[in-house]
């Protein structure tokens, strides 16, 4: 009986290892690499601990100069001063692909510098963003790219805008962005939530096998609604936000849908499960005054499990507001949507915004649980 034991237990750990080996090859783990390569991710981590919450007014101030390229393809008539703010280009003309060097003089100091092209078509072009010294000067380096080519004789422009911040701080506009798209999260998640246990909570009685197993037509009930939870829950909460959203178009709404499909299965389950935990002394007892089914419920189980139900909706919410962040990222709205159009668009310091609304808020939503719970308990 020990060596079966043994045998046994040695096997389990081989299975054991063996799976570790699998996901090892599978995932290409690759631990060191996380060191080797945190250089790369420093300027995001930074970013991320440092969100954009806090703004002042600017004052900008914009000053430019004629540069054709290639050379001899419009008149250079550029007058540059002295003294006074002014840029000063290594070269008065360039080819295109060509590097040249652009230095500002006595421009507004230690403020934030946009480099840009004005094209002939009036259109504008960022190149560089950078900043002045405690002087007022800064160089960098710029590239003379085809798209800002000289057209018809008229030349592009190098403008340079100064921002300089004035006044006391104020919310930024990415914090109001944030809060407002945090709110309609939190409400795509109650509202999802408030639908399923609209629907959930009566079916779950049909699902549980106590109330519902007797005889043929209740068992055949039973398995029906068993099948029909566990068919929904199979459903990934991006898959159904994907074809809600082909469905109804992208926005809230369609995220909220589908949000309320995935969370009537997952309530249904966890309801019935409450149903079937109940104590059957008091149903026994029902029915030997001779209270019927719906009396039985009414007065036997209902009462049991309202505590129970209460926490789970309570805790689901919690769970809906955390899916929902991840649902925006296929156009389901609210802060993953939010959050989405950052990344996409390389805003590093909007992004760490969104990413601590959502810490602040799952933490609250996760105390609100707890303490839900505790106080039912």
């Amino acid at each position: 009986m020990p060596t079966a034991r043994i045998i046994r237990n040695t096997l389990l750990m081989a299975l054991v290892v063996a799976a570790f080996a699998v996901s090892f090859n599978v995932t290409e783990a690759d631990f060191p690499r996380l060191f080797r390569d945190l250089p790369k991710g420093k300027d995001l981590i930074l970013a991320f601990l440092t969100p954009d919450v806090a703004t002042r007014e600017m004052d900008t101030r914009t000053i430019s100069i004629a540069f054709p390229i290639p050379c001899g393809s419009a008149p250079n008539e550029n007058v540059i001063p002295s003294e006074g703010p002014r840029l000063v280009p290594s070269v008065d003309c360039t080819d295109p692909l060509t590097k040249f060097t652009l230095e500002g003089f006595d421009l507004a100091p230690n403020s934030e510098l946009v480099i840009r092209w004005k094209l002939p078509d009036e259109r504008l072009m960022t190149a560089i963003r950078t900043r002045t010294d405690s002087e007022g000067y800064f160089t960098s380096e710029v590239e003379a790219r085809p798209i800002i080519a000289t057209k018809n004789g008229v030349a592009s422009r190098l403008e340079v805008d100064t921002l300089t911040p004035v006044g006391g701080l104020k919310p930024s506009q990415a914090l109001l962005d944030v809060l407002d798209a945090m709110f309609e999260t939190i409400f795509m998640a109650l509202l999802s939530t408030t639908i399923a246990t609209i629907i959930a909570a009566p079916l779950s009685f049909l699902a549980a096998s106590n109330i519902t197993k007797r005889g043929v037509i209740g068992t055949s009930v039973y398995y029906i609604m068993r099948f029909i939870f566990n068919v929904m829950r199979a459903y990934d909460p991006l898959s159904m936000a994907l074809i809600f959203a082909f469905w109804l178009s992208f926005g809230p709404f369609p995220g909220a849908m589908a949000l309320t499909v995935v969370t009537i299965a997952s309530l249904g389950k966890l309801f019935s499960e409450a149903v079937e935990n109940i104590d059957k002394g008091s149903l026994e007892a029902l029915q030997a005054t001779g209270a019927n089914p719906l009396q039985t419920v009414r007065y036997g189980v209902v009462p049991q499990v309202i505590p129970d139900f209460i926490s789970y909706i309570v805790y689901h919410w919690d769970i809906n507001v955390r899916i929902s962040t991840i649902i925006g990222f296929v156009g389901g709205g609210g802060i993953g949507y939010y959050l989405n159009l950052s990344i996409n668009d390389f805003k590093w310091h909007q992004a760490g915004t969104a990413i601590w609304a959502i810490v602040i808020v799952v933490w609250a939503m996760d105390f609100l649980s707890a303490e839900v719970r505790k106080r039912l308990t």
